[in-house]
C-alpha cells in the first residue's frame, strides 16, 4: 500500500512534465503534417473561377464535356485537377505524356484499380481482375475471326430478319432499341453458341444487365461519398441489379455446368467453351462455376453496351446526313462484289469509306469525354519533373483531344472521309505506319476511344467487324432519315465524363428498291 502511494506521488509530481513532452510532441507532429508539401498544391484545377470544390462537383455532373474543355485549353501542357462526383483526386495528363504512361508497369498504374472505382465494383459486384478474358479474346477471339466473319453476317442477317419492321415505307424504328437486340444475338452467337444466342430469357439477360449495371453506377455516382458505405446498397438501383444478377446467374450457370461434362469432340467451337479451355491450360486451375457465370455478364456488358452506342451514334449521323448513304451503299456493294458476295476479312478492310465514317463518328461521338483512366498505386515522376502520388486517378482528356484544331482540321465538323483522307495521302507519300495508325481498329494517341498501350480494348477487332456488318447490311437493304420536323442530328445525353445517344428517339427506314 506504501508503494503504490509513493508512486502515485511521483506520477503526480511529473505529470505536469509528461504532459508538456506529450503536447510537445503533438505539436512537432502536426508541424510536420501541416508543413509537408502537398503534391497536389502546385496543380492548377479546372473551373477554378468557381468558387468552391462543391461547385465544381455539380459542374462535373451536369456538364463533364466542359470541365475537361476548358481546363485542356487552359492548361493545354501541364497537368490539372478536375473535381468529379467521387471522394477521389483527378488528375488530367496531356497527351504528349502518353507514351512515358503506357510504359508504367501495372503495380505503378492500375487499369482494374481504375475500373474498380469508375464502376463502383464494391457496389455492383463487377468481376474485376481476372485475366482469362484477355486472354482468350487474344488468344482466340481476334485470330479465329478470319474463319467466324462469314457466320457473324449470317447472324446479323438472320437477326435483321427477326428484328426489324418490312419498311416499305417510311417507317419509325427505335434503333437504339432493336441494336442492343441485334448485338446482343450477333455476339452471343460467338460468346454462348447459336442455340442460346436468340433465347429471350439470354437476350433478356445480357442487354437488362448491361443497362441495370450501368443506373446502377450513376445512382452510386451521385451519391455523396461518404454516403456510400452506409447507404448505397439500398439504393432502389443496387438491388435491381442484384436481382439481375441472381436472373443471369441463374441461367448461365446450368449452361457452364454442362459444358464441363462434354468430351473434346463435343465441345462447342465459342467463348464460353474457350474459357473452359484456357482456365486450365493457362492459369492452372478451375474457375468456381459462378465466377465463370459472372465473367459471361461481364462480356456482355464490355460488348454490347459499348457496340450498340457507337453503332447507334453512327446511325443518328447516317439519318443526319443522308447524302453520305449512298455514296457508302456504292462501295459496299462494289468490295461484296469483288469478294463473292462475303463479309470476308478482306472484304471489310476493303471497306475504307465506311472505316472512316465510323472513326469520324467516334472522335466527334465518343462515349466518354476522358479515356487511359488508371487508379495510381506508387508514386511516379513525369519528364518535366511534375510528381504523381499515389492513391489519385490520372486521365488524358480524349475528346478534348479529338477536338484541338492543332491536331484536326475544323474539328467541330462532322467529315465522313477524314480518316479516309489521311490515309490515302499516308500511302502516296509511303508513310506506311500513318494509315495504318488511321484505321477505326488503330490505337491512336488523338483518337482514345479504344484506349492506348497494353491495355487497349482487346475485343475491337471484333466490335470493328460486328459494327461494319451491321452498317453495311442496313445501307444495303434500307433508306433513312430523321423523324418528320427534325433537320439537326439528335444531340446525346450526356452525365458526368459518359456520352450516350439517346436511346428514346426514332429514325425513319424505308426499304431500298431493288432494280
Amino acid at each position: 500500500m506504501a508503494q503504490t502511494e509513493t508512486l502515485l506521488q511521483t506520477l503526480a509530481a511529473k505529470l505536469p512534465l509528461l504532459l508538456s513532452t506529450a503536447g510537445l510532441l503533438l505539436a512537432v507532429f502536426l508541424a510536420q503534417v501541416l508543413l509537408k508539401e502537398n503534391p497536389l498544391a502546385n496543380l492548377p484545377v479546372a473551373l477554378d473561377d468557381l468558387p468552391s470544390d462543391e461547385k465544381r462537383r455539380q459542374a462535373y455532373l451536369t456538364r463533364a464535356k466542359d470541365v475537361y474543355t476548358s481546363g485542356y485549353k487552359k492548361f493545354k501542357d501541364r497537368v490539372f485537377r478536375i473535381i468529379t462526383s467521387n471522394k477521389y483526386h483527378v488528375l488530367i495528363v496531356p497527351p504528349k505524356y502518353l507514351n512515358e504512361l503506357k510504359n508504367l508497369p501495372d503495380d505503378t498504374v492500375s487499369f482494374d484499380g481504375a475500373i474498380e472505382q469508375t464502376m463502383h465494383a464494391k457496389y455492383t459486384k463487377l468481376e474485376i481482375g481476372h485475366k482469362l478474358i484477355p486472354y482468350i479474346v487474344k488468344s482466340n477471339l481476334t485470330p479465329s475471326l478470319v474463319r467466324l466473319n462469314p457466320t457473324i453476317a449470317e447472324e446479323v442477317q438472320e437477326s435483321f430478319r427477326r428484328e426489324m419492321p418490312e419498311c416499305d415505307d417510311w417507317t419509325p424504328v427505335n434503333i437504339n432499341y432493336k441494336l442492343l437486340r441485334i448485338v446482343a444475338m450477333v455476339s452471343g452467337r460467338v460468346f454462348i453458341g447459336p442455340e442460346l444466342s436468340r433465347s429471350e430469357e439470354y437476350v433478356d439477360a445480357a442487354i437488362n444487365y448491361t443497362i441495370d449495371l450501368m443506373r446502377a453506377r450513376e445512382a452510386v455516382d451521385t451519391m455523396r461519398p461518404w454516403l456510400r458505405p452506409f447507404l448505397a446498397n439500398r439504393l432502389p438501383e443496387v438491388k435491381k441489379l442484384n436481382e439481375r444478377l441472381a436472373q443471369a446467374d441463374a441461367f448461365i450457370r446450368p449452361i457452364v455446368e454442362d459444358r464441363r461434362k462434354l468430351s473434346k469432340e463435343q465441345a462447342p467451337d465459342d467463348m464460353l467453351q474457350w474459357m473452359l479451355n484456357g482456365q486450365s491450360e493457362k492459369f492452372g486451375g478451375e474457375y468456381k462455376t459462378e465466377t465463370l457465370a459472372r465473367l459471361q455478364l461481364g462480356i456482355s456488358f464490355a460488348a454490347i453496351h459499348t457496340t450498340t452506342m457507337t453503332t447507334t451514334n453512327a446511325f443518328y449521323n447516317l439519318a443526319a446526313f443522308p447524302q453520305y448513304v449512298s455514296v457508302l451503299r456504292d462501295e459496299v456493294r462494289e468490295v461484296l462484289a469483288q469478294h463473292n458476295n462475303t463479309f470476308t476479312s478482306p472484304a471489310l478492310q476493303a471497306m475504307k469509306k465506311l472505316d472512316s465514317f465510323i472513326k469520324e463518328t467516334m472522335r466527334v461521338n465518343p462515349a466518354g469525354f476522358a479515356s487511359f483512366q488508371r487508379r495510381v498505386n506508387k508514386p511516379f515522376t513525369l519528364s518535366n519533373g511534375q510528381v504523381i502520388p499515389a492513391d489519385v486517378m490520372i486521365e488524358v482528356p480524349g475528346h478534348a483531344i479529338a477536338q484541338d484544331p492543332e491536331f484536326f482540321v475544323n474539328p467541330d465538323r462532322f467529315d465522313p472521309w477524314r480518316f479516309y483522307d489521311i490515309r490515302q495521302k499516308a500511302r502516296e507519300q509511303g508513310a506506311v505506319e500513318e494509315a495504318a495508325q488511321n484505321q477505326f481498329v488503330s490505337v491512336n494517341p488523338l483518337v482514345l476511344t479504344f484506349g492506348y498501350g497494353r491495355h487497349a480494348c482487346p475485343g475491337r477487332f471484333f466490335a470493328a467487324n460486328e459494327i461494319k456488318m451491321i452498317i453495311a447490311n442496313t445501307i444495303l437493304m434500307y433508306d433513312m432519315k430523321l423523324m418528320d420536323g427534325h433537320d439537326q442530328r439528335y444531340p446525346n445525353i450526356e452525365f458526368g465524363v459518359s456520352s450516350i445517344p439517346d436511346p428514346t428517339k426514332e429514325l425513319l427506314f424505308k426499304r431500298v428498291e431493288i432494280a
